[in-house]
């Protein structure tokens, strides 16, 4: 069965390098071969009889303005004939040794974007965004729709064209698309990844493969997160493999312990007491070691068990109170993240009620981490009663990664916010920086007046330290403070937190409020 398959590539191939501007390059040498055998008399029969056979058999039609099919939304090319396109560049430039490059630009999330603002507005982005990368590519470049977010770009051969070059080009079609676009007196922050890939890293005949590493490189740029920008690498197909390896093997992983919470220590600036931690996803895979966040997470969601990882984190970091309270150690709360797809559950109130009752711990003992986004993006109701559920059970709920998003303060009354967590953006060498200082100032006064608390993360040094404790900021977490650990490090962790506060401060040049409150032991 394999004999037509390749015999159908190879034939399209042929076809390809014939019916496209590659066959200009064997003109000459066709022309002269006919001189040369026939003399005068076969050379003006093959510049009348070429022109003509070609004419005939339609091989060299100019596959453009009248005789390709259009897209009825933005007038551009389609997907069969970009991919013939594709198919004739790439035969061309394999004689030729020109350079060129494939790039697939794709909308971030514009079915969402149809039912946020309609169909009529996902359009209008959707044309703009034809329009706009038209004109990136004015000085040449052939450009398609090849679905309904998705444009295909194949630049023009040159010699020059190399991955740096590339790049930029991949900088300029990034910031074509994401300019802001005016839609009914609103405006649209459309976002795109790009995932491109060199003529040049093919090797062998095969067009399809061309396409194929460019799709290979654009979802390696979805998989990262909006806005990103990913060249084809050998790699990736590898990275591939251990994605599909790790999703095949995501839901044991989950039943035998292997994904688990590590524990972050948070602490007050007032006291240096631990105040709580936070508990955070871990994979210790056997042969891998440990997989980050940033790899598993998204291979969790693919494998659509994002909502079993919040049961099991949910519930062995309420046993890791229990257990800290059994062994006299004070931790007086937990945070756990919850993902929008959690809220969402109509059995979220009643799933942690029963876990809290299993456990006899009261509500206030967990911290419902959830993200600004999450309050901003005009959630459905089931998640607010969910939220509004968990506060009225007496559950704290904490406002993760503020000043990310966009929410506003009847947002933060309407969701009972106990605490607004700082989003390690604005702390990071915000002791030398006088406008992070001023915005964390607001950010903190705008709380006060509120009556919630604040929680800096992301603290690493002591002078952010000491600038968090000055400005009035609650508590702190950080690599400054303590990394994430294991349960089973997490005891004498504290014990060694809490002999350091026992420590009389130090007095002269060497003192460090730092080390005045004990959080160097972490």
């Amino acid at each position: 069965m394999a004999k037509p398959v390749a015999f159908g590539r190879n034939a399209r191939g042929v076809h390809a390098l014939f019916a496209g501007p590659a066959v200009l390059t064997l003109v000459p040498a066709i022309t002269l071969a006919a001189w040369w055998l026939g003399g005068e008399t076969a050379l003006v029969a093959v510049a009348l009889g070429l022109p003509l056979a070609y004419s005939v058999t339609g091989l060299f039609s100019i596959r453009g303005a009248a005789n390709v099919p259009r897209d009825p939304l933005t007038g551009l090319m389609q997907r069969p004939e970009f991919e013939q396109h594709l198919a004739s560049t790439f035969a061309a430039t394999g004689l030729s040794g020109d350079r060129t490059a494939c790039f697939l630009v794709d909308l971030c999330d514009l079915p969402g974007l149809a039912d946020r603002t309609g169909q009529a507005a996902a359009d209008a982005v959707v044309v703009q965004t034809a329009e706009r990368l038209t004109g990136a590519l004015a000085k040449g470049g052939t450009l398609a729709r090849i679905a309904d977010g998705r444009f295909g770009i194949c630049l023009p051969p040159d010699t020059t064209l190399d991955l740096e070059t590339a790049i930029q080009w991949a900088g300029l079609l990034h910031g074509a698309v994401e300019t802001p676009v005016a839609v009914n007196g609103s405006t649209i922050f459309p976002a795109c990844n790009i995932g491109f890939c060199l003529r040049a890293q093919i090797s062998g005949t095969q067009p399809d493969a061309w396409m194929s590493a460019t799709r290979d490189a654009l979802n390696e740029a979805r998989r990262t997160g909006p806005s990103t920008i990913r060249t084809y690498s050998s790699d990736l197909k590898k990275r591939a493999q251990v994605r599909s390896e790790l999703r095949a093997e995501a839901a044991s992983a989950l039943e035998n312990g292997q994904i688990r919470p590590w524990f972050q220590p948070q602490i007050s600036t007032d006291t240096g007491k631990v105040t709580g931690f936070e508990a955070l996803a871990r994979w210790a895979h056997p042969l891998h070691g440990m997989i980050p966040p940033t790899t598993f997470l998204p291979v969790i969601e693919e494998a659509g068990l994002l909502e079993r990882l919040g049961e099991v984190i949910l519930r062995q970091s309420l046993e890791a109170v229990q257990t800290w309270d059994a062994t006299g150690v004070a931790v007086p709360r937990i945070g756990v993240n919850f993902a929008s797809g959690e809220l969402n559950n109509p059995l979220l109130v009643h799933k942690i009620q029963w876990e809290l009752d299993r456990l006899d711990l009261s509500p206030d003992r967990l911290s419902v981490e959830i993200l600004e986004t999450v309050v901003s993006d005009v959630p459905g109701d089931r998640v607010v009663r969910n939220i509004a559920g968990l506060a009225a059970m007496g559950c704290r709920i904490d406002l993760d990664d503020f000043g990310t998003g966009h929410a506003s303060l009847a947002s933060v009354k309407r969701f009972s916010v106990s605490r607004l967590k700082i989003d390690r953006g604005f702390v990071a060498k915000a002791d030398r920086d006088q406008q992070q200082q001023r915005l964390i100032g607001a950010i903190l006064t705008m709380a006060g007046q509120l009556g919630l608390e604040t929680l800096a993360e992301g603290v690493e040094t002591p002078g952010e330290h000491a600038l968090l404790a000055q400005l009035g900021c609650d508590h702190v977490q950080g690599f400054g403070i303590g990394r994430p650990m294991p349960f089973e490090a997490t005891v004498d962790w504290i014990h060694t937190h809490e002999i350091g506060l026992q420590v009389p401060p130090a007095f002269g040049p060497a003192a460090t409020p730092h080390k005045r409150n004990g959080t160097g032991q972490g």
